[in-house]
């Protein structure tokens, strides 16, 4: 990305001590070195001279600061050469300076040496160990560059006395050296190593040239250096040798580099240039000429040059990412809030953080970056209310929201987000209905899923969208007051009807239903409509509400309105609630309607009460002689209504026979008549209706199977000889009745007593027209004696074996004194009568009737 886009105001430099202040007018003298500790700050000058001030920080509204120094003294160190270094031992309140090869302890306020003298003699340059292995908290470790070629010293330095604990030899000669532990990091002349000095186990890092360039080695945290690595890449190592992060991109002639997190600082003849470890790009660019020290102090960053001493003062953390928030950068504001949550005390940091993706959320919802948006929402915990306030009059009048402050947004409502574009509005109710469905459910609506599913409802009316429905029929939170007056105004009638059902206001739903159907009021949601109110009133436990509409129902459509006490479900409570007494005496304007009812009673729950199945008789015979007089006779159709009034007749036993047949008398049903006759038992009345007037012969025979279903033989025998007779008798057209009965017989057999029929028969008629008929009766006569033959046999055989039994319980002898107990008494045996059971077991006679008569007592034996 260019340069422009990915800058950002992380630091601002400010003057720390001012050249007059530090060297009056003295031209040659320049600063070598600065060392800063709390608020001291103590400058190292080519002369020779250490200076002490004290520094003062003056916030300012901004959040940088302003730094005023107050010189404190300054002290020459009597030798001709520079202060090449400086570096405080706070816990000793000791000063190390290195200054002519020798490292000096001196007093951090004074300035003086120690009594003792003590001092470290020929080194060229040292590091202190911050994560020291020794657990003495009065006592500094140092490692120095010594003057010996490719020497390490390692040196405890305590108030006033310093001491050699190790010495290492190294491949090169080092130039630079950062420590960690028992770890050193080493700019050797051709490459960078890692060296653990407790072990002497060396890590080749990677080549550079120090001829080229001076070499940067810099511990940034624990078990972690900042190297100047070539082409210029700002390198990271760990004591491992791995790099757990990304390189940034330097100039090629850097001179200095600090970390202030999460910004790699580095310093070069013309700028400062400030990178961010998270994302490696370079995120600010600022002049300095002349600069060639950098240094950071826990967290506060100095640059000098050869007069004067800055400090570079870090934007809090939370400024920067809302600039960044401010100018759209989201991407890169949650990549520095996400880095600076090592600086934040958790609690504070989630609070924070949870804002600032919500801020990015609503960056990327104006942007119309819908699913990022959402994200961020649902990362952020967003207080949906939040983003339904957006848009007019979604939140429900009694809502108590007010939204965040300081504000999350700069936008007063939707249509100032939108600038009014029609369709850019469009996507944001689009995108809100699918949140608000998706978050409905979740933790995120607790506590205000009354608002969230009012907006909701809301959004669905107004876009005229099928999930509208779903979201009433299903458990919802919709506030009554605010959804109707919003369904109202969009004219969805039948959704506001829904609404008032779930509300347990059935009455207002089915008024406005019935509006309209009536065409009241316009509503289209449903061409079933009317099938919906029945359906709706079938079910309703209201008994009120469906008496009120039932004239309405059934005035609509007898068939259809009648289903309201048709098809309901019928509890014990309810069967009190729609009396069928009452049922019918409402349903008496309503012809089709009672029919479909009576229908309802006795083919549907089986009602056996005679009033019903009586007058469901009488309305299909009034319906079939309304109709007019149906062909009658063999093949002749059958009305629907005349199908029903028949199967009625022949299954229902309760209907007033004698009344509907003095009804029929005369109307020209034969068959109807027939059916009641055989009601009545009057079976040759009826055959002869079925064979002389309707001359339907097949209805005859049917008529003998139906009368005599679940009856004995002899009966079903008596019907069809009474047909034969019939058939035989004198009359007209005998040659018809004749084939009829020949019919009957070769077809039927089985039905017939055979030596009864054959007395029957008239002597003219041949054997081979009988055939069938005589071949089955032969059949069934031979059958019958073979079968008795079988039972006989097989009785024969269980006598025999019953014989046997006997004979072998005869054959045994029993010996019976007074000394033998009855099984069932226990009494002795006072006469030598007994019943011996077949176990053995001996009774007297009278305990053995007593048994039987008694069932209950004690049982010796199974048989006697």
């Amino acid at each position: 990305q260019p340069a422009d886009m990915m800058s950002t105001k992380a630091f601002t430099l400010v003057s720390a001590v001012e050249r007059e202040l530090l060297m009056g007018d003295r031209e040659r003298v320049n600063i070598d070195c600065v060392e800063c500790c709390g608020r001291n700050l103590y400058v190292g000058t080519s002369d020779c001279f250490i200076h002490h001030f004290l520094l003062e920080e003056n916030a300012l509204p901004a959040g940088t600061a302003t730094f005023t120094a107050t010189k404190q003294l300054h002290r020459h160190l009597g030798f001709k050469k520079a202060v090449n270094e400086l570096r405080a031992a706070s816990a000793l309140n000791r000063l190390l300076v290195l200054c002519d090869n020798s490292i000096t302890l001196i007093n951090m306020l004074s300035l003086e040496p120690v009594p003792s003298g003590a001092r470290i003699k020929g080194a060229m340059a040292f590091a202190l160990n911050e994560n020291p292995v020794s657990g003495d908290p009065f006592c500094v470790e140092v490692c120095i560059i010594s003057v010996k070629r490719r020497t390490i010293q390692v040196f405890m330095v305590y108030e006033d006395r310093v001491q050699i604990v190790r010495e290492v030899s190294t491949p090169e000669q080092p130039l630079a050296v950062a420590v960690d532990g028992h770890f050193l990091c080493l700019a050797l002349t051709t490459q960078y190593i890692i060296l653990n000095y407790s072990t002497g186990v060396a890590q080749d890092l990677f080549p550079y040239c120090s001829e080229e360039k001076r070499p940067i080695v810099k511990r940034i945290g624990r078990q972690e250096f900042l190297l100047a690595g070539p082409g210029g890449l700002g390198m990271f190592a760990t004591v491992a040798g791995i790099s757990q992060r990304a390189p940034v991109h330097w100039s090629e002639n850097v001179v200095g580099a600090a970390v202030c997190f999460p910004y790699v600082i580095a310093l070069d003849e013309e700028f400062i240039t400030v990178h961010s470890m998270l994302d490696q790009q370079q995120k600010q660019t600022l002049p300095f000429k002349e600069g060639h020290i950098l240094q950071d102090f826990e967290g506060r960053v100095i640059v000098a040059t050869s007069k004067g001493v800055y400090i570079l003062v870090p934007l809090p953390l939370e400024k920067q990412i809302q600039d960044l928030l401010a100018s759209r950068r989201v991407e890169e504001a949650l990549i520095l809030a996400k880095g600076a949550r090592r600086n934040i005390p958790k609690e504070k940091f989630q609070v924070m953080y949870r804002r600032i993706l919500q801020q990015a959320g609503f960056i990327q919802f104006a942007q119309l970056q819908f699913l990022e948006a959402k994200e961020l929402f649902r990362s952020g915990q967003l207080d949906v209310r939040e983003l339904i306030s957006l848009y007019p009059f979604l939140l429900p009048t009694s809502s108590s929201f007010t939204r965040s402050h300081p504000p999350l947004h700069e936008y007063a409502d939707l249509n100032q987000l939108t600038q009014g574009d029609q369709e850019k509005m469009a996507k944001c109710k689009r995108f809100l209905m699918s949140y608000l469905n998706e978050v409905r459910s979740t933790e995120v609506a607790n506590g205000y899923k009354e608002d969230i599913d009012t907006a909701l409802l809301k959004l669905y009316a107004e876009a005229d969208h099928d999930s509208l429905l779903d979201l009433l029929v299903t458990e919802n939170f919709c506030l009554l007051t605010d959804s109707a007056a919003w369904l109202e105004k969009h004219k969805k009638y039948f959704a506001l009807g829904l609404l008032y059902h779930y509300n347990n206001q059935d009455a207002a739903a089915v008024q406005l239903w019935v509006n309209i159907v009536n065409g009241d009021i316009q509503d289209s949601t449903r061409s079933d409509l009317y099938e919906y109110i029945v359906d709706f009133l079938t079910y309703s436990l209201d008994r009120e509400l469906v008496w009120k509409y039932a004239d309405w129902v059934l005035q609509k459509s007898e068939e259809i309105g009648v289903q309201v006490f048709t098809k309901r479900p019928l509890t014990e409570q309810e069967k009190d609630s729609f009396n069928p007494e009452d049922v019918i005496t409402c349903l008496k304007k309503y012809p089709k309607a009672l029919v479909k009812y009576l229908e309802h009673l006795v083919v549907d729950r089986s009602l056996q009460k005679e009033e019903y199945h009586t007058r469901l008789a009488l309305l299909y015979l009034d319906e079939v002689l309304r109709q007019g007089p149906s062909a009658s006779g063999k093949g002749a159709e059958v009305t629907e209504t005349q199908a029903k009034l028949r199967h009625l007749l022949q299954k229902s036993d309760l209907y007033r026979v004698h009344f509907l047949l003095d009804r029929i008398q005369g109307a020209g049903l034969p068959m109807e008549s027939a059916i009641l006759h055989g009601k009545l038992e009057e079976h040759e009345k009826a055959l002869r209706i079925l064979v002389h007037e309707l001359r339907d012969f097949s209805a005859a025979e049917d008529y003998c199977l139906w009368r005599s279903e679940g009856r004995d033989p002899p009966y079903r025998q008596r019907l069809f000889h009474t047909l034969l007779a019939i058939y035989l008798g004198p009359g007209p057209s005998a040659h018809e009745l004749t084939v009829a009965a020949v019919d009957l017989l070769n077809h039927r057999a089985a039905e017939f007593d055979a030596a009864q029929v054959l007395q029957l028969l008239p002597g003219s008629w041949s054997v081979q027209l009988l055939c069938p008929f005589l071949m089955g009766a032969m059949r069934d006569s031979v059958h019958t004696r073979r079968t008795t033959q079988v039972a006989l046999g097989l009785a024969k055989s269980e006598n025999l074996i019953y014989k046997y039994d006997k004979m072998k319980l005869k054959g045994r002898s029993v010996l019976l004194s007074d000394k033998k107990l009855c099984q069932m008494c226990q009494n002795p045996f006072c006469e030598p009568v007994f019943v011996r059971y077949p176990n053995g077991g001996l009774v007297h006679t009278h305990c053995a009737a007593g048994r039987h008569t008694n069932p209950s007592s004690p049982s010796p034996g199974a048989r006697t």
